[in-house]
């Protein structure tokens, strides 16, 4: 191969790839990370003979009314979750957004302004930082078991979430039309509607609607802490190694993340 066909990136792809693995080599290390360990016959035998009690699943109409009980308490819980979210995220984006700043109209800054977006900034760090594991293992405490707990602590843990991303989302669209309605003494709300949601609505509706679908796992997961829903259902029957229950909740849990993500695919094409 002549210098004119040689591709003149390689070499910066080929130090990148070197410098990568130098640093996660150590950190498979750390992690004591073994694939080797999943394919030992010792382990092979037991991931099979665990397997081997999922089949076949349970069809008993006593539990499916249980399952369907717990199904439509996810689903609460996610949604209703989300909606709380929004509910906090939202206030603290438009605090959060410079873009609808007025202590920085005509290139003058107040302190207030910054003290106030810094707060903001500050408490949206805070909620998103603690897992919503652990706060539903507050809320647990708080609430008892059941969705509530599940509800509250994903609303404070995405609510964090949505602020941040709200924000990031509306600082990076134009500002000019924000700025020019809050010269001419609009409100902020106003400025909102006007200036930014005509060109970063699509992609805030877009974003809500992923984070419901995240909401919708998490939810399975905080179950197992006693927040309710199918994770619940699910850490019963794992308790009680009953594997075909294990094995008709794992459907009906793919089942219903395909029914939502269909859900999400279609309410992104109605807002495109």
């Amino acid at each position: 191969m002549n210098g004119a066909q040689r591709d003149p990136a390689a070499r910066g792809r080929a130090t990148a790839a070197v410098l990568a693995l130098c640093v996660l080599w150590p950190l498979l290390q750390v992690a004591q990370f073994d694939p080797a360990a999943l394919f030992a016959p010792a382990n092979l035998a037991t991931i099979g003979g665990f397997l081997a009690t999922f089949v076949p699943p349970e069809t008993g109409v006593e539990f499916l009314g249980l399952l369907a009980a717990a199904t439509l308490d996810t689903l609460a819980i996610a949604t209703a979750g989300i909606a709380l979210a929004m509910a906090i995220g939202i206030p603290l984006a438009l605090l959060a957004t410079r873009s609808l700043s007025i202590s920085q109209l005509g290139g003058r800054s107040r302190p207030a302004g910054h003290v106030i977006r810094g707060a903001a900034r500050v408490l949206t760090l805070v909620l998103r930082g603690v897992p919503e594991l652990v706060w539903a293992l507050l809320f647990v405490r708080i609430f008892g078991l059941g969705p509530a707990a599940g509800v509250a602590a994903l609303g404070i843990t995405y609510g964090g979430m949505l602020a941040k991303v709200y924000a990031e989302i509306l600082e990076s669209t134009d500002p000019a039309p924000a700025r020019a309605l809050l010269a001419a003494g609009s409100g902020r709300l106003a400025a909102l509607g006007y200036g930014l949601l005509p060109v970063a609505g699509d992609e805030l509706v877009s974003y809500t609607v992923y984070r419901w679908e995240c909401a919708l796992r998490a939810s399975v997961v905080m179950g197992f802490v006693g927040a309710g829903g199918l994770g619940q259902l699910m850490d019963q029957s794992m308790k009680m190694l009953n594997g075909g229950e294990a094995s008709t909740i794992l459907i009906t849990f793919l089942l219903l993340v395909m029914a939502a993500d269909a859900a999400s695919a279609w309410l992104r094409r109605q807002v495109a």
